[in-house]
């Protein structure tokens, strides 16, 4: 047979430069990691190996995320004292983490790649101003990330809790004078105004969950709304766009769907990268894979 479909590679990308996180250990469906002062123990099926720390490493951890019923839910089991938030670093950037009742804590480590590639591109883009949209934006290591490097950033979230947490990240990392706008609505919502003010971006960040709620009841469903999500952001996107980047958690595809997304917006010109954000565990080397994403830049 011939098969002419030119088959993209797909990468395991980690991100080695942290000093305020670590994985040091993994196995027996948990994870035991390092944010900053603190050690946690959190649920993680796919770890069907057995840990490689003797159990008094593991009693070491300050709390313990026991899973509920609900998807994503949990309630944290403090082990030791520790304070609810706190502050850590990546390279330049500062900002809180805290316990909540998901299973995060306010950072995703393994997106620290994503964040090194957007500032190399908005630095040697030579746009000025370099115009970046960040959908579903959470506490906002992006848009710092995006500021830092000189970009004027659009910071979109449903959530008036995460537009107020990555306001207050901003401040921690110095940048509270950068050209933020602060957006509490719901993505797709906003994505269409744009288009219909035309106006347009360089830069679009995507990091849809699952399943979500809106402020106002929306309802997101990632397989039903990311099709028109898609069709929206081909009209925002600037004739001299730079990047795209498309992260996945928690749904049922391969990295590929986050690539022939990305190619609804821009077409197949341009260069993809495309495959797995991960970390490295410390102990015996143990690899987690954490999302799907597609990165394009013209």
């Amino acid at each position: 047979m011939n098969n002419k479909t030119s088959l993209p590679q797909l990468l395991l990308e980690p991100s080695p430069d942290w000093k305020d996180y670590a994985l040091l250990d993994s196995g027996g469906g948990k994870t035991l990691e390092r944010f900053g002062p603190y050690v946690l123990i959190r649920p993680r099926p796919q770890a069907i190996w057995q840990p490689s720390l003797p159990k008094d490493a593991w009693n070491e951890a300050h709390a313990v995320l026991v899973e509920e019923k609900q998807e994503y839910g949990g309630r944290w089991t403090m082990l030791k004292p520790m304070e609810k938030a706190w502050e850590m670093r990546y390279r330049k950037l500062r900002f809180e983490a805290q316990l909540s009742s998901s299973r995060h804590v306010g950072v995703f480590p393994e997106q620290a790649s994503h964040w090194d590639w957007l500032m190399g591109r908005i630095q040697n883009a030579g746009k000025k101003p370099f115009r970046l949209l960040n959908l579903f934006g959470y506490s906002g290591l992006a848009t710092l990330a995006a500021a830092s490097a000189g970009a004027e950033v659009t910071h979109v979230d449903s959530s008036k809790h995460a537009i107020s947490w990555a306001n207050y990240n901003m401040r921690l990392s110095g940048l509270e004078d950068k050209p933020v706008r602060w957006i509490a609505e719901d993505a797709l919502k906003f994505v269409q105004r744009e288009a219909r003010r035309g106006n347009t971006y360089h830069g679009i960040v995507m990091d849809p969950p699952k399943f979500g709620r809106g402020s106002s009841g929306e309802v997101w469903d990632f397989f039903k709304r990311m099709p028109e999500l898609l069709r929206a952001c081909r009209a925002i996107l600037a004739n001299d766009a730079d990047f795209i980047i498309l992260t996945a958690y928690a749904i049922t595809a391969s990295a590929i769907v986050t690539r022939q997304a990305v190619e609804e917006i821009v077409g197949s010109a341009g260069q993809f990268e495309c495959g797995e954000l991960v970390t490295i565990e410390q102990s015996a080397g143990h690899i987690l894979s954490h999302a799907l994403f597609t990165r394009w830049n013209a």
